[in-house]
């Protein structure tokens, strides 16, 4: 993909990988704890955060693979997703 950059835009590869590990930068101080968690590439994709709340431990509940038989489910502690959403340009370049 850089040499790619690179090649149509007459820059150097070392330029065009600087400009990708700033745009990473971004994306990671968007995204991070007490942050806004959002961040979008203009036209292409939104990318966001969704907090997933704990759940607890369930006994008994049907096992969906065997019909008749019940099993334990675990307890899943609380975190956080990332969610990448396709924008117009994106679908568009799909179709």
């Amino acid at each position: 993909m850089l040499n790619e950059i690179a090649a149509s835009t007459g820059l150097a590869r070392k330029d065009v990988a600087s400009v990708m590990t700033e745009l990473e930068g971004i994306i990671e101080r968007h995204l991070k704890k007490r942050a806004v968690g959002e961040f979008a590439l203009p036209g292409l994709l939104k990318i966001k955060t969704v907090k997933k709340p704990a759940q607890r431990a369930r006994k008994g509940v049907p096992n969906p693979f065997k019909p008749g038989e019940t099993m334990d489910v675990a307890a899943k502690p609380a975190s956080v997703r990332v969610r990448i959403t396709p924008l117009k340009k994106l679908k568009d370049m799909a179709q």
